[in-house]
């Protein structure tokens, strides 16, 4: 297994993700709890020592059973997280409540990591109003408690959102957790948000290194020139070299559902193998085209937006649409658009084509946000 540094810690580089933990019947909310606690003994037996879960992954049910898979270790064995559900509204006002009960549930006197959960354009409003919901406050006093050993948060946002978040309390993050991939770092800016954070220092944890397993398998074109360029790495293994070549890096979690996943990601985090900068060139290529399947052309240009009548932000709106289409629908996108007045949504375009007639890449803008408000309902 190979660590990495933090503040004095020898982390696993690998982290156990515990959001897709094995199931019953395909019910997200029953876990099947032999198989992850078998997992879990496998992972603590090959050297992973971080497990990360969450208060609403599998139906509020993953606190509970890794709680149980950990509590057969010696406490200083392992390091926990877990996160403040801030993706939930009715959540906002509930954070020592919720605090409390995560502890409970886990079998803990004090979390090693604990994370603002999904930092968004939905609740950046809500994390930073301190007065109204004392999120903030009361996390730093856990820590200042001893209770919260290390304090950081996950990110879903755009860059402004990121950037708010950091002016407010960036100083007293101790890192950030990013959806990152070879696909993200240019479809989400992860390259720019990396950036972002190394200026102020602080680490990366990854969350979704395969893209929800869409980065596992590849068309067998792609395969083919990956496959010459390292014959014996196995087609996911390239979204985890590809992390490892980002210096900043520090953890990558991996929400693993079986023992073949958890055996193969094992086997990956045995070595590190950097992808050199000719690697770097092909994988990046391959994801550029990927990407170019389905999804409309924008370059952010806004042109188009001095022309809408209805002062649309179109390429911000565009890059939704893409986010959405590529993913095949996700939460992503929605929760974006939910922050904003229904009057600036895709459904308020006027099907006037004004801004068509400025754009240098001749994208039909009025048919994509009819689509896209179609897709969404």
């Amino acid at each position: 297994m190979i660590y990495k540094d933090f503040q004095g810690m020898k982390l696993s580089a690998l982290g156990f993700g515990a959001m897709r933990l094995p199931v019953i019947d395909g019910d997200d909310g029953r876990i099947d709890e032999a198989a992850a606690l078998r997992m879990v003994d496998t992972a603590m037996q090959n050297g992973i020592n971080y497990y990360d879960t969450a208060w609403g992954y599998h139906g509020e049910n993953s606190e509970l059973v890794m709680g149980k898979a950990l509590s057969r270790y010696p406490r200083d064995s392992f390091y926990v997280a877990t996160k403040f559900p801030g993706y939930d509204p009715s959540n906002w006002g509930k954070v020592e409540e919720i605090f409390e009960r995560q502890l409970e549930k886990l079998g803990v006197e004090y979390f090693d990591f604990y994370l603002f959960h999904n930092v968004c354009e939905m609740n950046i409003d809500a994390y930073l109003d301190d007065e109204k919901y004392g999120i903030y406050s009361y996390l730093m006093k856990q820590k200042q408690n001893g209770r919260i050993r290390h304090l950081g948060f996950s990110c879903h946002g755009s860059m402004p959102v990121l950037q708010r978040f950091l002016d407010a309390y960036g100083k007293d993050m101790e890192f950030c957790q990013l959806q990152l991939n070879y696909l993200d770092w240019t479809f989400q800016n992860g390259k720019d948000k990396v950036a972002l954070l190394d200026q102020q220092h602080i680490p990366v944890w990854v969350m979704e290194p395969l893209r929800g397993g869409r980065l596992a398998k590849l068309a067998p074109e792609y395969e083919a020139q990956l496959t010459a360029l390292r014959p014996d790495e196995e087609i996911p293994a390239w979204a985890f070299r590809f992390l490892q070549s980002i210096p900043s890096v520090t953890m990558i979690l991996s929400g693993m559902s079986n023992d073949e996943q958890l055996e193969k990601n094992l086997v990956t985090f045995a070595e590190d193998k950097k992808l050199n900068e000719a690697e770097m060139k092909v994988l990046l290529g391959i994801a550029e085209k990927m990407l170019s399947v389905g999804t409309v052309p924008c370059t952010a240009c806004h042109y188009c937006v001095s022309h809408c009548p209805q002062e649309l932000n179109i390429p911000d709106l565009l890059a939704l649409y893409n986010e959405h289409v590529y993913t095949g629908g996700g939460f992503i996108a929605p929760m974006a658009l939910s922050a904003l007045p229904e009057e600036k949504r895709p459904q308020a375009c006027l099907q006037c084509r004004s801004c068509e007639e400025v754009c240098p890449q001749q994208i039909k803008i009025s048919e994509v946000l009819a689509d896209f408000s179609a897709k969404l309902g």
